[in-house]
């Protein structure tokens, strides 16, 4: 192979060094500068919503929603048993609870059959997550959190470009959260962003973001609030990413096709399936190995010594010491399936076709070779990403 497969590392080139120039050139290249409005309302429009709220990470965003919302020591917030971690901690930096409720096999995402009987009266939200850019069951999640009379706070931060039932990720709930890390569907270097439907609450997180600064008053601070801000850097290159946004969702699902024209007729291999009644963005492309005595870790390196890397899927968040009071694996069979079975494979858009038809014909010759039996590993050791 000429080129190196690459797993999720973002593409940047030209269009970003423009834009990040017009950034520098500007003198704006903090806090404050015109690139970021120029950004919130280019998102806002790329997600038919009136108005967006850029943050410094997916993370804060989440935290943001949760603290608007007035959530905090004494609630219960409902979370997937299996995404990343940053969906979770911002429950505890407001000092609420995390309740796990398990996945469905097939769509990875959090189970709605599940969700009622977590339900308490302590509960105040649900934060479904549209894993790896599969949206999750909204029809199901909302109907349960109006019966309930409970938030949904949708995280999007893997799924820009995913929709449901025609609407895009992040807009359904009473927040949307997104996050423009590295490997994201497009990256402004960090940061995030919030939607919602409610413009009051939207603008007061626009406040709060900025220190809670009180414009009209200069160094006044009526409230206790955060330095999330969006820098005009990063703010550039959101802005030179978006111009490829639509490049980058094609590419995308033309890998995923490569992958399941050429692996999902194999024995035990599946791919994860689209929620019915949307559009999976594809942000990575994962598949679960489903063969006893299946050595995953074994494979992930022969892949690698091929120069295909792969991931281990996330792994149940009560595996990690902060939440292991909450549950073990046993509680959570889906989650924990799918941990020991599931790998993301190579789904950067540096990559071209010709470099995924590679990987995917490596793949499959490797997984019809068969595998070494299993070796025994802790359940941390086993998900090591």
């Amino acid at each position: 192979m000429s080129e190196r497969i690459h797993l999720d590392a973002p593409k940047v080139g030209e269009a970003e060094k423009r834009m990040l120039i017009e950034a520098v050139e500007s003198g704006f290249v903090s806090v404050v500068g015109p690139l970021v409005d120029r950004f919130q309302e280019r998102m806002a429009a790329v997600l038919g919503v009136k108005q967006a709220v850029s943050t410094q990470s997916g993370t804060a965003s989440l935290h943001m929603a949760l603290h608007e919302l007035g959530i905090g020591p004494g609630d219960e917030v409902i979370v997937p048993a299996m995404t990343f971690i940053a969906t979770v901690n911002p429950v505890s930096y407001v000092g609420a609870t995390p309740v796990f409720v398990d996945v469905t096999l097939d769509e990875w995402t959090i189970d709605p059959s599940r969700i009622e009987a977590a339900i308490t009266d302590k509960t105040k939200a649900i934060i479904p997550v549209h894993l790896y850019g599969n949206s999750a069951n909204m029809d199901a999640i909302i109907a349960i959190a109006r019966r309930h009379n409970v938030y949904v706070i949708e995280d999007a931060t893997e799924s820009l470009g995913t929709s449901y039932g025609g609407r895009a990720s992040g807009t359904m709930g009473d927040f949307g959260c997104f996050s423009f890390n590295g490997n994201k569907m497009i990256t402004t270097g960090g940061g995030g962003l919030v939607v919602s439907n409610n413009a009051e609450r939207l603008d007061h997180i626009q406040f709060l973001v900025n220190q809670a600064h009180d414009r009209g008053k200069k160094y006044f601070h009526p409230e206790v609030g955060f330095n999330y801000r969006m820098t005009n850097i990063e703010a550039a290159i959101g802005l030179a990413q978006l111009e490829q946004l639509d490049s980058f969702l094609q590419l995308k699902k033309t890998f995923a096709t490569i992958y399941e024209k050429g692996l999902s007729d194999l024995d035990g291999v599946s791919l994860q399936q689209d929620q019915p009644n949307s559009v999976n963005a594809r942000w990575l492309t994962c598949i679960r190995i489903e063969r006893e005595g299946f050595d995953l870790p074994g494979f992930q390196t022969d892949m690698l010594a091929q120069g295909v890397p792969t991931r281990r899927v996330f792994m149940p968040i009560t595996d990690f010491p902060p939440y292991s009071q909450h549950g073990t694996r046993e509680d959570f069979p889906n989650a924990s399936t799918l941990a020991s079975e599931g790998l993301t494979l190579p789904s950067s858009t540096l990559n071209s076709l010709e470099r995924i038809r590679e990987a995917c014909d490596m793949l499959r010759s490797t997984l019809n070779r068969g595998s070494r039996q299993t070796i025994s590993v802790s359940p941390s050791e086993s998900n090591l990403q």
